[in-house]
């Protein structure tokens, strides 16, 4: 005669009956007998009390005796979470160093094959030309992808002041480019001019390859120079009309105030007025070597606030929106008060970058980077100079002299990417 029995008695080799309609079960029949510790756990988990037992269809004895282990308790539970957010964080880990040493390796190549370019400037002027367009087309090629780009801070801080330069204006204005719909041409044209715009200075005395407060008219003068001498030079290198362009127009300014030939808005091309705009972005960021360097988000107030007459008004607003207010290596406190170095900022949604934060428990090479995008309820405060840190967030976060950036494609642009690669290979060796 059917009995009941507590679920928590269930043995292997019971015949069972589930009260339950058959779509409130995993199992293929409501009635069967119980062969496996598994079976057991399924049925405690689908929340009954007691489920019918037919004895007479039992075989106690074909199976062990011994009751099922009981389900697992708190303490197996937290600690299988605990192992299992552990996991996860490993992994997050690995891909975020990952990233940054692909990022990092991309920019040290493009330095090398910067410097290889100016070596070849005076002896092989075309062959430097044509190893600049190179590379240009080289990253643009990476940034014109389907899916988003964000701008990193990277921890490099070796190579030449000029190397730095020239590709940390190549990198903002080309993503600037591809932001406002240039076509592909003449952002091949602000790529090459970008990574050119000051070949002029390698005619002048260093001392004269940053203008200072206390120049003379005449060193004013012989910086200025370096415009002319890179036209030149140019010219040399049998570069396009477009570069040319770029190395002639990078210091002009909409509001006519500009060098050489103080040219107005409408007379300098759109490609100068972005590389124009880049160009003083980083040159208040990393000045000579005798400036005083601002932060980026400094930089990008006094753009604003100070420069926006000097400016394509339209470029200056598609530069904050993609930079950010707090660009990649601003110094910043969130909202919760703990103090944080810009570390990467989407392209397309700048105002919740990515930040390392200062956490005493965490050693700096194993802290993940907090994505503000995932906080609704987190953001930034405010920007400050890194001499206003704390002692310990200085030491931690470890803000560099130097802002150094390169690009990098978010993971489904960049397995898109990889994908069309994989598949033009494919066809090429078929």
């Amino acid at each position: 005669m059917p009995s009941t029995v507590a679920v928590q008695d269930l043995k292997i080799g019971m015949f069972i009956r589930l009260e339950l309609g058959w779509m409130s079960h995993p199992f293929p029949l409501s009635s069967f007998r119980i062969s496996t510790a598994e079976q057991i756990a399924t049925i405690r988990g689908l929340g009954l009390k007691q489920v019918t037992w037919l004895p007479e269809k039992s075989d106690l004895s074909a199976a062990p005796q011994a009751d099922v282990a009981a389900p697992p308790s708190a303490a197996d539970a937290a600690r299988a979470e605990a192992e299992r957010l552990a996991a996860q964080r490993r992994e997050q880990l690995q891909a975020q160093r990952d990233a940054l040493r692909r990022c990092e390796a991309q920019y040290d190549e493009a330095s090398d094959s910067m410097r290889q370019v100016n070596a070849l400037l005076g002896p092989e002027p075309v062959t430097a030309a044509r190893q600049a367009q190179a590379l240009a087309r080289a990253m643009l090629d990476k940034m014109l992808v389907d899916g988003e780009l964000c701008i990193r801070l990277l921890s490099s801080q070796g190579g030449d002041r000029m190397t730095a330069h020239a590709l940390n204006v190549t990198v903002v204005s080309l993503l600037m480019g591809r932001a406002l719909g240039l076509p592909e041409p003449d952002l091949l044209d602000v790529g090459t001019g970008a990574l050119l715009h000051d070949i002029g200075k390698l005619d002048l005395p260093t001392r004269v390859h940053f203008p200072e407060e206390g120049f003379s008219s005449a060193e004013v003068k012989a910086y200025r120079d370096h415009v002319t001498l890179g036209v030149a030079r140019g010219r040399q290198m049998q570069l396009s009309a477009g570069a040319l362009q770029v190395l002639a127009e990078h210091h002009e300014m909409a509001d006519g105030s500009g060098f050489p030939a103080r040219l107005a808005l409408d007379a300098i091309s759109p490609g100068s007025r972005l590389v124009a705009l880049v160009n003083r972005y980083d040159n208040l960021c990393n000045p000579g070597p005798r400036g005083v360097p601002l932060t980026p988000h400094e930089a990008v107030s006094v753009l604003f606030a100070q420069n926006r007459s000097k400016f394509d008004m339209p470029i200056l607003s598609g530069f904050i929106r993609m930079m950010g207010v707090y660009p990649a290596g601003s110094v910043v406190q969130l909202t919760d008060d703990r103090y944080a170095l810009v570390m990467q900022v989407n392209s397309s949604r700048p105002l919740k970058p990515r930040v390392l934060v200062h956490d005493a428990r965490v050693p700096r090479d194993e802290a993940l980077l907090l994505d503000l995008e995932q906080m609704p309820d987190l953001g930034i405060r405010r920007s400050l100079q890194p001499s206003k840190l704390p002692p310990a967030a200085a030491s931690y976060l470890a803000p560099r002299p130097r802002v150094t950036y390169y690009f990098d494609v978010t993971a489904p642009a960049r397995e898109a990417a990889e994908a069309e690669l994989a598949q033009e290979a494919s066809c090429t060796a078929h």
